[in-house]
C-alpha cells in the first residue's frame, strides 16, 4: 500500500505522547510512502506508524487525536489548522479502506446469496413436492367425488353422457372387464378417451359406433389405464390448477370449479400423451385382451402401430369376446 503521490513528504506540527503517563511533546509529522513518521524538533525519529493502522479517536472533534491500531495509549494530536495533513490522512485512510477486505460485507453478501439460492430451490422444488404429497394422501372416496365433479364440468361442454336403461349394465360389464370403476360415453367434447380421478374413463362415441369389435373400445380403456399408471390423473389435475389449488385441497379437502374447468380445458384441448409399446402391451397382457383390434383402429394400415400388432400378447389364443353381440349392439346405440 502506498500513500497518494500528491501527499508524499507532507509535513505538519503536532503533539505526541508515547504512553498515557508520558508528557506530550512538540513533534513534526511527515507523511511518507507507507508510514507516518513522528520526529522531534531536531528531526530525530521518535515513532513510525503504518498508514494502514492509523486510527482517529475523536472523528469530527479537534484537536484531532490519532493512535496506532490496537494501542490507544500512544497518541498524536493535530490542531484544526493543519488542514493539509488532516485532509491527507483522511484521504489516505479512505484509499486504504477501499482496498481492505470487508468480512462483514462479505458475510452479508454470502448470506444473501445462500438465501436466494435456498429460495430459488424452494420455488422449484416445493410446488412439486407438495403436489406429490397431496396426490399421495387424497383418499379414494375423495378421488371419486372429484372425478364425478370433473365429469359434471366436462358435460357442460360435451353435453350429458349417453345413457339408456338397457346399456347401463353393459357399461358396468365393460368397466369390470377392463378394470375401471366407471365408464361414460360422450357425444362430443372429447377427441378420444380420458381417465379421470376416481377410476372414471370417458370415451368418445366413435369407439362404440364405428367398430364392430368391442375389443377396440376395451383397448382404448386399457390405454387410459396405462396412462394413469404412468401419470396419476390427480397429479395432472393439480398441476393444471396450480400451487394454490393444491394447498386448498390439502387444507380444506375441496377444489374450486375454476380448477376443474382449467383441467378440462387444458386436457380436452390437448392430444393424449403417447406411451411406449411395452407399457401398453403390459396392460393388455394383464387384462388378457388382444391389442391388435385397437391398433388397427388407430391405423388401418398397421404401419404406425406395428409394435402393438406384432407383439400382441393374445395373438393365436382362443379368447372369449369382450361383449356378446347382443350387448355390443345395445351399447352401440347408447347415444341414440
Amino acid at each position: 500500500m502506498t500513500a497518494l503521490k500528491e501527499f508524499e513528504r507532507l509535513e505538519a506540527a503536532g503533539l505526541w505522547r508515547a504512553d498515557p503517563k508520558a508528557q506530550r511533546r512538540d513533534v513534526i509529522i511527515s507523511l511518507g510512502d507507507a508510514t507516518l513518521t513522528i520526529a522531534d524538533m531536531n528531526d530525530r525519529p521518535l515513532a513510525h506508524w503504518s498508514l494502514a493502522a492509523v486510527e482517529r479517536a475523536n472523528p469530527g472533534d479537534y484537536p484531532a487525536i490519532f493512535h496506532p491500531d490496537g494501542d490507544p495509549g500512544e497518541t498524536l494530536e493535530l490542531p484544526s489548522d493543519e488542514t493539509a495533513m488532516l485532509d491527507a490522512i483522511q484521504r489516505v485512510q479512505a484509499a486504504i479502506g477501499r482496498t481492505r477486505s470487508h468480512p462483514g460485507r462479505l458475510r452479508t453478501v454470502s448470506l444473501v446469496g445462500v438465501l436466494a439460492l435456498v429460495m430459488g430451490l424452494l420455488l422449484v422444488w416445493l410446488p412439486g413436492a407438495i403436489t406429490r404429497h397431496a396426490v399421495s394422501v387424497v383418499p379414494e372416496i375423495k378421488r371419486k367425488a372429484i372425478g364425478q365433479a370433473l365429469l359434471g364440468r366436462i358435460e357442460r361442454v360435451s353435453g350429458p353422457a349417453c345413457a339408456t336403461r338397457e346399456a347401463a349394465p353393459i357399461l358396468t360389464k365393460l368397466a369390470d372387464r377392463t378394470g375401471v370403476r366407471q365408464l361414460a360415453i360422450l357425444r362430443s367434447g372429447i377427441p378420444g378417451s380420458l381417465y379421470l380421478p376416481g377410476g372414471i374413463v370417458l370415451l368418445n362415441r366413435s369407439f362404440v359406433e364405428d367398430f364392430e369389435d368391442p375389443a377396440v373400445a376395451a383397448g382404448a380403456i386399457l390405454v387410459e389405464r396405462a396412462r394413469a399408471g404412468v401419470t396419476d390423473p390427480m397429479a395432472e389435475l393439480l398441476e393444471a390448477g396450480g400451487f394454490l389449488a393444491t394447498l386448498k385441497l390439502l387444507t380444506t379437502g375441496e377444489l374450486e370449479r375454476a380448477t376443474l374447468d382449467a383441467y378440462a380445458e387444458t386436457t380436452l384441448g390437448s392430444p393424449r400423451p403417447t406411451l411406449p409399446d411395452d407399457v401398453v402391451l403390459a396392460e393388455f397382457a394383464r387384462a388378457a385382451l388382444p391389442s391388435s383390434p385397437y391398433a388397427y383402429a388407430l391405423d388401418i394400415t398397421g404401419e404406425t402401430v406395428l409394435g402393438l400388432i406384432e407383439a400382441d400378447p393374445m395373438a393365436g389364443r382362443e379368447l372369449e369376446p369382450v361383449l356378446n353381440d347382443r350387448d355390443w349392439v345395445r351399447l352401440q346405440n347408447i347415444c341414440g
